[in-house]
């Protein structure tokens, strides 16, 4: 069983943010490492404004998600970008993206040991295959190129726990989180860096804004959608694909030496991301009733009102009750317990020593 909207998904962010990196990483001498964090996420913001303000969010839904909002606004948005720009000036183009790897380490073990996320063998295995593929590719042993892997791995452990606060946000849609980031995170870096450095050149600027558009508006806006369907490991081990992108930019595009072991680490690479796809479990398990916020259609068992038990809290015609068209808004699921293989989505993050969530 796997969710392949989740991993369609979940892919195409990884593209989008591979290709950022090193395209990123060719700004990190035109301005400082606050101000290119603050542009790439002000970027991000403005992708995504359109459709996040087609349905503004309830306060009470604002309230409600405002923990792990706040959590992955801090980590994810401010601290994270600013150490991760910072260490783009200290390596190579391709090795400050395969360095990106440790995110899905460091995310899978947020996820299973703090966030109670299942995890299981065949997530647990393609994380080492993956990382395996990143570390037989290495880097280069300068202390400078040490330090800048030392930063990028710092900004790593803090996506880490922004992927786990963020996938658990099921009270606000995708785009709201990333507008929040953008504005919330990615406006106070930006004040930092004007304030520290002044205001750096235009091209650059906006290159910077470019860049934070796709690979970070739309590609979190993406990941976030995707790890909805798939958990934050899961949908955290599709998008480790974003470093093999971004390596093969830096060596296609920029000009970098590609060495012999970039073919293997490619197949533990393929390896570890295809292990997701068997990565599914089936239990008795019960549904507690739930209000919550997540793009849902009325014919996937957990929204079609009817035979499942389940309500979504529409109004509309009994006759569009069960349209396939998804969309996303406030609902509510009703009390449940059944049997089904599923993946520690929106709607199975129940823990394994019993059934119930």
């Amino acid at each position: 069983m796997v969710n392949r909207r989740g991993v369609v998904r979940c892919g195409l962010a990884a593209v989008l943010f591979g290709v950022s990196a090193p395209a990123a990483s060719r700004l990190a001498g035109d301005m400082g490492g606050f101000a290119l964090a603050g542009l790439l996420y002000v970027g991000a913001a403005l992708a995504v404004l359109p459709v996040a303000g087609r349905r503004p969010p309830g306060r009470v839904a604002v309230r409600t998600a405002l923990p792990n909002l706040a959590l992955a606004v801090v980590l994810g948005g401010a601290v994270g970008p600013v150490l991760l720009a910072f260490g783009l000036g200290r390596v190579p183009a391709a090795t400050s993206s395969l360095l990106l790897n440790l995110e899905l380490v460091f995310t899978t073990l947020v996820a299973g040991l703090v966030f109670r996320e299942h995890i299981g063998r065949a997530v647990a295995a393609g994380t080492a295959l993956v990382l395996a593929g990143g570390v037989l590719l290495g880097w280069s042993g300068s202390p400078d190129a040490r330090w800048g892997a030392v930063l990028i791995a710092g900004a790593c452990l803090c996506w880490a726990i922004d992927n786990s606060a963020t996938a658990a946000i099921d009270q606000i849609a995708p785009a709201h989180v990333t507008l929040v980031k953008g504005v919330v995170a990615g406006g106070t870096n930006l004040a930092i860096g004007l304030a520290v450095g002044g205001p750096p050149p235009l091209g650059p600027t906006l290159g910077a804004l470019a860049i934070g558009a796709l690979g970070y508006g739309v590609s979190i806006t993406l990941w976030v959608a995707g790890a909805r369907e798939l958990g934050a490991a899961r949908g955290q081990l599709v998008f480790a694909t974003a470093p093999f992108v971004g390596a093969v930019v830096a060596w296609a595009v920029l000009g970098e030496r590609v060495s012999g072991r970039a073919v293997a680490a490619f197949v533990l690479g393929a390896l570890g991301v295809g292990s997701v796809l068997f990565s599914a479990h089936a239990h008795d398990h019960a549904h507690r009733p739930l209000a919550h916020t997540h793009e849902h259609g009325h014919d996937d068992g957990h929204h079609d009102g009817h035979d499942d038990g389940h309500h979504d809290g529409h109004d509309e015609p009994d006759g569009d009750r069960h349209r396939p068209s998804r969309h996303d808004e406030p609902h509510e699921h009703a009390a449940l317990a059944h049997r089904h293989p599923h993946l520690p989505d929106l709607h199975h993050r129940h823990g394994h020593g019993d059934a119930v969530h």
